[in-house]
């Protein structure tokens, strides 16, 4: 037994020689590049080098911003031909369009409630906003009202509802007014406002008729920028407002006939 266990202490030299092998050859081979950290083993730690932000790439089919007609027509066309033809030296010079007020009045809002709701109903289709109550100021005895009675509806437009509206209104609504004559000339206020009054509001297409339950008229105010109302005539008529043609711009019959 005794002779078994010293023979079994003695390292064995096939295993001793193979192992002198490994190492010679790990030794002599030439220097290997470290294991990149994503074929490291889990649970070891990558390195804490700053990452660089990743870059935002578009999805394909995304919609860019969106901006109405009119607002492109303005920038592109009429705000050029306005400096060439006015001679304006700075571009904030130009007038703009500031904002677009409606408005309708009721007489008896006060008694008739449903008329007050249907006029606000009315706008808000117009005009794609809520509309809001306007109230009276002072009484007046002769009408019957009080102060702070329902009066009416208004509602103000800016950026791109106003003009929004504003491509409605001259590509369809005023082209269905009956017998149409061109749009007044005379109804600037003297600071660059322009006003007129619409007799019907069923003229615009959102309006359906057989759940309208009355006609009634509003008026519409533009806001402009200009200072004077020859600014605000060449502005208007720039966007396509069917003026009446003014008596000045009317030719001679000398003129046409040459």
């Amino acid at each position: 037994m005794a002779k078994n266990e010293k023979k079994s202490e003695k390292p064995d030299k096939k295993s001793t020689a193979k192992a002198d092998t490994d190492m010679k050859a790990k030794k002599a081979a030439p220097g290997k590049a470290k294991k990149p950290d994503s074929e490291k083993k889990p649970g070891v730690k990558k390195s804490s080098a700053p990452k660089a932000p990743a870059k935002k790439v578009s999805k394909p089919g995304a919609k860019a911003a969106y901006s109405p007609r009119l607002r492109k027509l303005y920038l592109e066309k009429i705000v050029p031909a306005l400096i060439k033809r006015v001679g304006y030296k700075n571009i904030l010079q130009v007038p703009a369009i500031d904002k677009i007020v409606l408005n309708m009045g009721l007489g008896n809002a006060r008694e008739d409630a449903n008329m007050l709701k249907g006029a606000l109903e009315d706008l808000a289709v117009i005009s794609g906003q809520k509309a809001q109550i306007t109230y009276a100021k002072k009484p007046i005895s002769n009408f019957k009202i009080r102060e702070k009675d329902p009066v009416g509806a208004r509602v103000t437009l800016r950026q791109k509802r106003m003009y929004e509206f504003l491509d409605r209104l001259l590509s369809l609504a005023i082209p269905r007014v009956r017998d149409f004559r061109g749009m007044s000339n005379k109804s600037f206020d003297g600071r660059g406002n322009y006003s007129f009054g619409v007799t019907e509001q069923i003229i615009f297409p959102e309006i359906d008729y057989d759940k309208i339950d009355k006609i009634r008229g509003l008026d519409v105010t533009l806001v402009t920028t200009a200072n004077t109302d020859e600014e605000a005539y060449e502005l208007l008529s720039a966007f396509g407002f069917p003026f009446r043609v003014r008596p000045q711009e009317q030719q001679s019959p000398e003129g046409a006939n040459a």
